[in-house]
C-alpha cells in the first residue's frame, strides 16, 4: 500500500470505530436506556480527523497512542460484558487494533528519509 492508501484507510477505520461508539452508547446497547453519558468517548476520536484528513505525519503518529485507550476498553468490556455489548466491544477492539496498524504503517511510510529515497534506516 502506498501512503494515500494508508491514510485513506485510517481515516475510514477512525470513522467506523466514531460510528461504532456512537450507535453503541445511543441505540444499540448503552449503558442506561435512551443513552449514556459514555457516549462522550466518541470526543477524542473527532480530534486527530483534521489532521489525518491533510496526511499530516505527526496527527497520524500521536494518534498510535491514543487509540490504545479504545483497544483496551474494548477488551475489557469484551470480557465483561454480555450480549450485544460484548459483541460491539470485540469489534471496537478489532477496529482499535486495525487503526493503529494502518496510522504506523503510514507514519513509517511518510517518514522524512524515505521520502527522498535515503539508504539509511
Amino acid at each position: 500500500m502506498n501512503a494515500r492508501q494508508l491514510q485513506w484507510l485510517s481515516v475510514g477505520l477512525l470513522l467506523s470505530l466514531t460510528a461504532l461508539c456512537l450507535t453503541w452508547e445511543l441505540w444499540l446497547a448503552p449503558l442506561r436506556p435512551g443513552g449514556s453519558w459514555l457516549v462522550l468517548k466518541v470526543l477524542p476520536l473527532l480530534l486527530p480527523l483534521r489532521g489525518m484528513l491533510h496526511g499530516r505525519r505527526y496527527t497520524f503518529q500521536w494518534t498510535t497512542l491514543m487509540i490504545w485507550l479504545y483497544f483496551t476498553e474494548g477488551v475489557v468490556r469484551a470480557s465483561s460484558d454480555r450480549g450485544l455489548s460484548a459483541g460491539l466491544a470485540a469489534i471496537e477492539t478489532a477496529l482499535a487494533l486495525a487503526l493503529f496498524i494502518s496510522c504506523a504503517a503510514y507514519s513509517r511510510i511518510s517518514a522524512p528519509s524515505r521520502k527522498s529515497g535515503s539508504a539509511t534506516h
